[in-house]
Order: C-alpha cells, then structure tokens, then sequence
C-alpha cells in the first residue's frame, strides 16, 4: 500500500497594516507586535512553518522581516521561521547571509530563507539599484548567497558588487547550512534556475485553478533529473481566510481584499477589483475562503495537482483585525490541517 508523505503546513504574512475590532487602523508598531503574537500562536498549536514577506511601502507594516523573525526567534520553540520572500535583488547576499545566521543562532538552527524578486519594485529606488538590472541582479545575488550558504570560503565575481576573493564570513551556524528557497511566480526560467541551483521550489499560486500550475511542478522535476540532482520539495503559497461558515468568511475578507488589491489593481492600470471577480476565485481560483471544510477540500486539491510537500497559508490579506486573524490561524492549525491529512490518505486508498 502506498503511504502518504509528510506535508508541511504552514503560515506567511506580509504583516499588512490592519485595523482594530473597532475599524480603527492601528500603528506599525502595533502591527509588528501582533505579527510576532501570531507566529508564537501558530508555534503553540504546532504548525511547521511562519514566514514574514518584506515590503516597503505604508500598506505593510515589516520591512524589515529578519529584524521581527529575531524577536520571534525568541519567543517560540518547535516551529521554524524564514522569510517569504528576502527581495535578493536589492539586498546584500552577504548581509542577508549574517542576519540569518545570527537569527538561526537565535532560533537553535530554526531558520530558512526563501529568496525571490518579490512583487512590487520600491526597494529598487529606495536602495539606489536601477529598474533595468532586474534580471541580472538576482541572477548574480543568489548564485552568490548559494556560495555563502556552505558556509566555506567563497570565490565571486559579477557586475553587480564587489567580488570575494577565498573570503570567509560569519557567523558560522552550528548545523552548517542554512536552508534555501527560492521564490517562483511562474516562468520557467526561474523554475529551471531553481533546478540547476539545487534549491526548493516555493510557487506562489495567487490566482486561477492551481492545477495551471502543475507543468511547472513537472518541469522543475525534468530538470533536477536532467541536472543529476535529487528530487526536492515544492511549495504552494497562496491566500485566504478563514471562519466559521463561507459566507462569514467570504463577508469578513471582502472589504479587506478590496482594499488591497483596489489600490494594487489603480497603481498598476488594473480595472476596477469587483465582488463577482472575488467570489470566482474564491469559488474556482487560489483564494482559501471558508469553513474549514471547504478550504481543507481546496488545499488537498492544490497539493494533489502539483504534487506539493507543503503548503503556506498566507492568512493576513489587507487591514484585517488581529482578533479574525488569530481566528483563523486556529482553525487552520485546529481543523484545517487534519481535514487535508486525511483526505490525502483517503486518496491514496481509493
């Protein structure tokens, strides 16, 4: 007989500025600190993984996510902890190197990184990089933090910084290595770059049916064979909200999502976000909306059309309060994950 594989579960938040019970929105600060109570929340019912996305712009709270995954670090104990995603193109690999280092010392080896090109573009002014080097500054930025992560001396050269001629950096983690993923949102060059790095594949399915996405899935398994590399684990992330029936929780996301996604939708010449547009993807696409019954069902789809080891459920989408957001991290931990576990072992039987 055939046995099910152990699937990862777990959480990611953009820490999106939110508002109290009241409507009232509340202040970064705030909002950082009820991020780092929901990451301790998620450790205490037993979930796998929290992730924390970094933007910079004032429609988010965390810009810098290493700084909240350290305070995090040091209030939980079983569940581990990475970025979702580090926005490698405007940063420093050996500074993202250090940090994590420093949080996984922190954490007692609890730490990943999942880097990615991220999807808005503000941190390529704030930090003086141009628009127009977006493909080579993430090709050479991960190809170097591939070389820091076996923590031996590297040897570096490319156009986009200064190269490292058999330099050691630190610290040194106690296990070794810390571990790698990369971000993909769908083109096949980033999945086959992922292959020939040997890295995980984490596939950010936002919208349609993520069956779509299942050639991607393939691909990446072509090209580790091809590459003579063994087959690694591929991630789902992808958003919803969670409650006690579908229509409270399809009426509690609402206004937020179009919060969200109408300024998003305006800033880059989408038109108008509508409420039949919402309920398609939350009825047929990759918006996890409802009881736990009916997300559990979509997850166990998604896993089953991409054949994926894990899922992040990105649980905060625009200004919702932290009381329905601590709601739903308990009903995905308490009801949700069970639900998906034995639906994929009924799978295998039938």
């Amino acid at each position: 007989m055939q046995t099910a594989k152990r699937i990862r579960f777990g959480l990611d938040t953009f820490g999106d500025m939110s508002k109290n019970d009241a409507g009232q929105f509340l202040p970064a600060g705030q909002v950082i600190r009820d991020v780092v109570a929901q990451a301790k929340f998620a450790d205490e019912l037993g979930l796998d993984n929290f992730n924390v996305g970094e933007h910079h712009r004032d429609d988010f709270a965390v810009s810098a996510p290493d700084t909240v995954l350290a305070g995090i670090a040091t209030v939980t104990e079983n569940i581990t902890l990475g970025s979702g995603v580090t926005v490698l193109s405007s940063e420093d690999p050996v500074r993202v190197y250090q940090r994590f280092a420093t949080i996984d010392a922190l954490a007692n080896g609890r730490v990943e990184i999942t880097a990615g090109r991220g999807s808005f573009t503000e941190s390529f002014p704030l930090f003086g990089y141009k628009l127009e080097d977006y493909h080579v500054l993430f090709e050479e930025k991960l190809e170097l933090l591939v070389k820091l992560l076996e923590e031996h001396p590297v040897n570096w050269s490319g156009a986009t910084r200064s190269g490292l001629k058999n330099q050691q950096v630190y610290p040194k983690t106690e296990r070794g290595r810390i571990p790698l993923r990369v971000g993909v949102g769908g083109s096949p060059e980033s999945v086959v770059r992922a292959a020939r790095l040997g890295a995980p594949m984490a596939l950010a399915i936002i919208g349609g049916d993520p069956e779509r996405f299942a050639p991607f899935a393939d691909l990446y398994r072509r090209a580790l064979t091809e590459l003579n590399k063994p087959q690694l684990p591929i991630s789902i992330h992808s958003p919803g909200h969670i409650s006690d029936t579908d229509e409270q929780a399809i009426e509690e996301l609402w206004p937020n999502y179009l919060a969200m996604f109408g300024r998003i939708g305006r800033e880059r010449g989408w038109g108008p976000t509508t409420k039949e547009q919402y309920l398609n993807e939350v009825r047929y696409g990759s918006l996890y909306v409802g009881t736990p019954e009916t997300v559990a069902k979509k997850i166990a789809h998604a896993l089953r059309s991409v054949g994926a080891d894990r899922f992040d459920f990105k649980y905060s989408n625009g200004p919702v309060p932290h009381s329905k957001l601590m709601k739903s991290i308990e009903l995905y931990a308490t009801k949700v994950v069970p639900m998906v576990n034995e639906l994929l072992a009924e799978s295998l039987v039938s």
